[in-house]
């Protein structure tokens, strides 16, 4: 297969099957194309669809994004997850405010200076809106090309994954760059994402299948190889759900590393013990456990433990946080399992601990 026939063949498909009306496509303005790549990282477009509209409709440009406080951008990320991402675009767009006088960089060298923006990602705004050369090389496309070219290195080997960037970008268009250039960069992401899935891909429907060196071989679920495992790990949190009978909260911001960072949440504890130890002696015996449950995150299972308690809102309490109120508490960034609390919480008893 000569190079450039791989690359001319993806440009056709895409352009007659490919994914074309997504509301972040048929537009060359960085700040849409910008806010879907982190959107998608990590995240299903069907999940990413609303998420996206209401986004923009608050923070219509770069401009708006930066002016915004970030409680209200976790605000509408919260159950979005990789609470990372949103905290990365509010500082990239104040960034791009302060040192790019408002305008978001067009080349992919640039575009990697500003925070959470890595390489796949800076190629991918750089070549979809402003047609520059460069190849792109998330997770979909490292599938595509592994199985195409029959590349059988371990890529959790450094040394691999520069060996598959090299032929990623000598795979790409070298003509008619305003044009192919986007058309080729959708079309990777569109047959990785539709077509050449991790488990049994639809082989008979990818224009590469004549081509295809895992499928000829076939082994195409043996591609990409990667041997290096990430450890899943699992841990136990106590949260003290306190709420007043009016609906106010009692919420603690949390530090910007660890688990749900940055984000409004009830206060933690390793274990049921500490939890009642942070309350008050005479409101203890009004603690009432809730149903536990498992909340799984890309590498860790959180068993959470919710424990209840009803106060009225002028009770003083030692442990960090503040009453928010009811009004104010579904506009800020919560975890997912603590705004799914919040807004169920009429399905568990309500224990009384007013007159305590």
């Amino acid at each position: 297969m000569a190079l450039t026939d791989l690359a001319s063949k993806v440009v056709k498909w895409q352009q007659a099957h490919g994914r074309n009306n997504l509301p972040w496509q048929n537009s060359r303005d960085p700040y849409r194309v910008w806010l879907s790549e982190i959107m998608l990282q990590q995240t299903q477009v069907t999940t990413v669809l609303d998420y996206f509209a209401r986004f923009l409709r608050r923070f219509p440009d770069v401009a708006a994004l930066a002016a915004a406080p970030l409680d209200e951008v976790l605000g509408l990320w919260s159950g979005l997850g990789y609470y990372s991402r949103a905290r990365n675009l509010h500082a990239c767009a104040i960034q791009v405010m302060g040192l790019h006088r408002g305008i978001i960089p067009q080349t992919a060298q640039l575009l990697q200076t500003l925070p959470g923006i890595g390489r796949s990602t800076a190629a991918a705004i750089a070549a979809l809106c402003f047609a520059e050369r460069v190849a792109i090389l998330d997770g979909n496309v490292r599938r595509v090309l592994s199985r195409a070219l029959g590349f059988g290195a371990d890529l959790s080997v450094l040394a691999n994954e520069r060996e598959l960037w090299n032929l990623a970008s000598q795979l790409l268009p070298v003509r008619d760059l305003s044009q192919t250039m986007p058309r080729y960069t959708q079309g990777m992401m569109d047959l990785g994402a539709t077509v050449c899935s991790a488990r049994s891909p639809a082989c008979d429907r990818c224009p590469l299948a004549d081509c295809c060196v895992a499928r000829r071989l076939g082994q195409v679920e043996r591609f990409p190889v990667k041997t290096r495992k990430t450890r899943r790990s699992s841990q136990s949190i106590w949260l003290l759900w306190i709420q007043s009978r009016a609906g106010s909260v009692w919420l603690d911001k949390r530090p910007t590393k660890g688990v749900w960072g940055g984000l409004y949440c009830f206060p933690l504890f390793d274990a049921r013990e500490s939890l009642a130890a942070a309350v008050p002696a005479r409101y203890r015996s009004a603690l009432r456990d809730a149903p536990a449950f498992l909340h799984v995150l890309t590498h860790k299972d959180l068993y959470l433990h919710p424990v209840r308690l009803q106060l009225p809102a002028s009770a003083k309490l030692d442990t960090a946080g503040t009453w928010t109120a009811a009004a104010r508490w579904p506009e800020l960034g919560l975890p997912a399992p603590v705004r799914r609390l919040l807004t169920d919480f009429s399905s568990f008893p309500t224990p009384d601990a007013a007159s305590a």
